[in-house]
């Protein structure tokens, strides 16, 4: 998988979508500058459009910026890590509670023809079309909860979490390990079992995570 390179002129909408695109696949790491020069050049963007990009991307918890250095990809503590993820747990955990069973038919029907082209893309390789294909698969999930400030929330935390996923998501074990988890989270629901349901989210959350942690401990030889 390539970056997108040599584009024409692009929205501002564009431009964060493919860079927080970028962040969640690894392209972009932790700690890594985002140059408004290097921005203007790449995307054809006059410099407030640059920077406005990049005030989006820090107010969707992707970036950082840095007195004297400018902006940076977001970093996290281990500590960080573990404190994110138990709020998304929380989170995600009590919206799948509150899903009222039984579900229409057309729920279900969403959700698997999403989920089978989430089977494709990964299957292909195409890890852009995967990404977007997974934040749709939960976005109908969480969606079956009928809370929009909960999904919301979900939403936000989930955005923050993109740098943590991003070891994650590009290897090939954990994308199929995440393709089945689907499928079983669809399965839970058809057969309106809630307690799996819950445990299947939960246990969804942790390859991120654990991944993410694991690589700082190595950093600093713990």
């Amino acid at each position: 998988m390539q970056l997108v390179e040599n584009l024409s002129s692009v929205g501002l909408e564009q431009a964060v979508s493919i860079l927080e695109e970028e962040i969640v696949l690894g392209f972009l790491h932790p700690r890594e500058r985002l140059v408004e020069d290097e921005l203007l050049e790449r995307f054809g963007l006059k410099r407030h459009v640059v920077r406005q990009v990049l005030v989006e991307l820090e107010r969707m918890g992707l970036v950082e910026r840095k007195r004297n250095i400018g902006a940076l990809v977001k970093a996290y503590t281990a500590k960080e890590v573990e404190d994110l993820y138990a709020v998304r747990e929380l989170l995600e955990c009590q919206c799948v509670r509150l899903i009222r069973f039984p579900l229409p038919q057309s729920a279900l029907d969403a959700l698997t023809a999403t989920q089978k082209l989430h089977d494709e893309t990964v299957q292909s390789g195409n890890l852009r079309g995967a990404f977007r294909a997974n934040m749709r698969f939960h976005e109908l999930l969480f969606g079956l909860s009928d809370n929009p400030v909960l999904v919301a929330a979900i939403r936000d935390h989930a955005q923050r979490a993109h740098s943590v996923r991003s070891s994650s998501l590009v290897v090939a074990d954990q994308l199929e390990r995440a393709r089945r988890e689907h499928w079983s989270i669809i399965e839970a629901l058809r057969d309106q079992d809630v307690e799996k349901l819950v445990q299947l989210c939960s246990d969804h959350l942790k390859p991120s995570r654990d991944n993410y942690i694991a690589a700082c401990h190595r950093r600093t030889g713990q």
